[in-house]
């Protein structure tokens, strides 16, 4: 990417720091999973399949269900409205269930090189990657060092959250690249028009 540029706006990102809220920024700007080829580049560009894992089985019961999984971890990230209790209860129970079905099976085959390489046993379905999500969703709520760790981006506009691990625990930003990078060219034309005035 060259300097000064941003992602494309339809382009998956992978820098909250964690599946489960790589999952959450696939709202924003507008929605990216806007197809089954989008949610197909995105669980492989999240790692949660080894590269050049088929995924040709895929269909628009799978686009539903991350969709639905989504809403839930931004639900219970962002922790109950108040005087709505009963849909983050919805949340947890529904990621809960998702977390108990058996993720997909790696195996190590022979690489051309001598290695091995992971591949998976058979074609994974969709509940097996839900429930990576929803594990990884479990663990980051349940884990209380995680949690304190996570952010809202500060942003103008941006509603994303991440996992803060920054040395001092000062990032302020989903994206250095993207908000980060807007709030400095903002606070660099306010510098500019002040000298002018």
């Amino acid at each position: 990417m060259a300097f000064g540029s941003a992602p494309s706006a339809s382009a998956p990102r992978f820098d909250a720091g964690r599946v489960c809220l790589d999952l959450l920024a696939t709202t924003h700007p507008g929605e990216r999973l806007d197809g089954i080829g989008a949610l197909c580049a995105w669980i492989g560009g999240t790692g949660l399949v080894p590269e050049g894992t088929a995924l040709g089985h895929a269909d628009a019961s799978w686009l539903a269900g991350f969709r639905e999984l989504r809403g839930c971890v931004g639900v219970l990230v962002r922790g109950p409205c108040p005087g709505d209790a009963s849909s983050y209860g919805r949340a947890l129970g529904l990621v809960n269930e998702l977390a108990l079905s058996a993720p997909p099976a790696p195996v190590a085959v022979p690489a051309e090189g001598g290695g091995l390489v992971r591949e998976l046993a058979g074609p994974p379905g969709c509940a097996a990657l839900l429930a990576l999500v929803a594990r990884d969703a479990v663990e980051l709520l349940t884990d209380p060092v995680a949690r304190a760790a996570v952010r809202e981006c500060e942003g103008d506009d941006c509603p994303l959250v991440y996992l803060d691990t920054s040395r001092g625990r000062r990032r302020r930003w989903c994206s250095s690249e993207v908000c980060g990078n807007r709030e400095r060219v903002a606070r660099h034309r306010r510098r500019a028009a002040l000298a002018r005035a």
